[in-house]
């Protein structure tokens, strides 16, 4: 998910994922895949952006972009690897600076699986670290953007107070298509009117 909207978002969106898909084609690990990422977004992607930004304004879209702002654009990420063993599937996450990926068990318990990182394209030579855990069957692995978490009803946001860990554990023993539309519902009915950034919810259950 890029920090801002428009051709300079796009640009970095454009950048990191063939940068993405080329590491880990190149078998580096979950964190070294985001440590190198880092460091390509902070060597190029801003640089780029700009020069973006700025041949709009001179061919005639001023109103596109301030040229005297700065361009700079955060990246935020949940990187990770499936290997699926006799009784389920192995999980290596890391995340940077996106909401934590939580883990439903079937008894209702719902933990988060990965540990809070910084934002990538922010500091030089950050190093990332991954989490491995296993899913089995009767587990429930749900990501979220932070369109979800960030979902407003005046003041207070969706996730305040763990809410979407408490909304996922009453999902326990449902299949993961009912359990993304039930967490979409209890979104789009927790604010007024339709909610003003992206939604996006990814929900693996092993088998």
């Amino acid at each position: 998910d890029v920090q801002g909207k428009g051709p300079e978002a796009a640009v970095v969106i454009g950048l990191a994922r063939p940068w993405l898909r080329l590491l880990a084609r190149e078998g580096y690990g979950v964190a070294d895949v985001l440590d190198r990422l880092n460091q390509l977004l902070l060597d190029d992607a801003t640089e780029t952006a700009d020069a973006a930004a700025r041949a709009l304004v001179t061919a005639g879209d001023p109103g596109l972009v301030d040229p005297e702002a700065s361009q700079t654009r955060f990246l935020s990420l949940l990187y990770g690897e499936l290997v699926p063993f006799d009784g389920g599937v192995r999980c290596t996450l890391a995340s940077a600076g996106h909401p934590l990926p939580l883990l439903l068990g079937p008894d209702g318990d719902v933990r988060a699986v990965a540990e809070p990182q910084t934002l990538l394209g922010v500091i030089e030579d950050a190093e990332y670290v991954s989490e491995t855990f296993e899913l089995r069957p009767g587990d429930t692995l749900l990501s979220v953007t932070d369109g979800v978490t960030e979902r407003r009803s005046g003041p207070v946001m969706f996730d305040d107070g763990d809410g979407l860990a408490s909304a996922l554990a009453g999902c326990a023993g449902l299949n993961a298509e009912l359990i993304a539309e039930r967490i979409r519902r209890l979104v789009h009915e927790f604010g007024q009117g339709a909610p003003e950034d992206d939604l996006a919810l990814l929900v693996l259950q092993a088998e």
